[in-house]
């Protein structure tokens, strides 16, 4: 038998796989039809998920192994901060680590293990980097520049100031008004940059982030082949990376962060050395259930959802216990 988890951060879902478990791994076809099947709202396990987190073994040195993130839609991510956190949980209780690296499409990330947040809410610290801000990075084209960082973009909205950051994976951020957030502009805006469009020929994830205090920010995100998230890892530390760009007055690098969304909050510290960024990511990593299935089943091209066995936890309920009394 072979051992899935479904798993979330800040209630951004998944189902985990350790490939490692199987004597035939899946092979890439496989895993993009595993995804697509698996995190069907309508028809797959346990009312689906935003992707699937596929964990193999790693080459590199002092790297304790690799993730690869496959979205709903069964296109790859080149990262995922909220999922890395709950492999980082994985690979650390598996191999009884505290602190380590995990290889993702683009670098090795640092991740370790933090004091539980709450009994029974498991918090991980992960490293979101590269960063960067070159047009050709993320990509985008036909805006007049090779850089954007808060300026006006009239084609994407009239009154508003754009941010495009590559962390690795693409972000459009714009930091905005109440009013903004709670209308349908950002569902407009993302659903149109992520069809054939002059911009960004590969879709880019765009965040609104609101400004509540000093230290706490809102951000809510139309994710690249998910569409809205109740969280997106990346999205969040990219938010807060232009947040401590657009206001240097605060002195934000290195302070900790609130970032609110839909699904929780994070916390995030944005790092400067010399001219370079990196952002660390905190947050949940939250086993919601154990799924037992044989390795047949999962090279089947339609897997048969009955044959899973599903054993819950009370993961989740601590952490709707946790938000409920700190999240404000």
């Amino acid at each position: 038998m072979v051992q899935l988890q479904k798993v979330h951060g800040s209630q951004n879902q998944f189902f985990l796989l350790d490939q490692t478990q199987l004597k035939a791994p899946l092979t890439k076809e496989e895993l993009v039809n595993l995804a697509q099947q698996i995190t069907r709202r309508d028809t797959g396990l346990l009312n689906g998920a935003d992707g699937l987190l596929v964990v193999s073994k790693s080459h590199h040195p002092q790297v304790l192994g690799k993730m690869q993130v496959i979205n709903a839609d069964g296109s790859f991510a080149s990262m995922c901060g909220n999922g890395l956190r709950t492999v980082g949980r994985y690979l650390a209780q598996k191999y009884h680590k505290e602190t380590f690296k995990v290889e993702t499409m683009q670098s090795d990330l640092r991740v370790s293990c933090k004091p539980d947040w709450a009994q029974d809410v498991k918090a991980v610290s992960v490293e979101i980097s590269p960063v960067s801000f070159q047009a050709s990075d993320l990509p985008f084209t036909n805006l007049g520049a090779t850089e954007l960082i808060n300026q006006k973009v009239p084609e994407f909205a009239p009154n508003l100031k754009f941010s495009a950051v590559a962390v690795p994976n693409p972000h459009l951020i714009s930091l905005v008004p109440n009013n903004i957030l709670q209308s349908n502009l950002l569902e407009k805006l993302g659903t149109r940059l992520n069809q054939k469009n002059p911009y960004f020929p590969d879709g880019v994830n765009v965040s609104f982030a609101q400004v509540l205090n000093a230290h706490h920010l809102f951000v809510r995100t139309f994710e690249r082949g998910v569409g809205f998230t109740n969280a997106c890892g990346t999205g969040m530390s990219a938010a807060s990376l232009i947040y401590a760009l657009t206001y240097p007055q605060e002195h934000l690098f290195g302070q900790l962060l609130t970032i609110s969304n839909p699904g929780g909050f994070v916390q995030t510290k944005v790092h400067r050395t010399a001219d370079s960024y990196w952002i660390e990511l905190i947050g949940n990593a939250t086993v919601t259930h154990y799924i037992e299935v044989t390795e047949g089943e999962l090279h089947e091209k339609q897997p048969d959802f009955s044959n899973f066995k599903i054993t819950s936890t009370t993961e989740n309920e601590a952490y709707q216990k946790f938000m409920a009394t700190h999240h404000k």
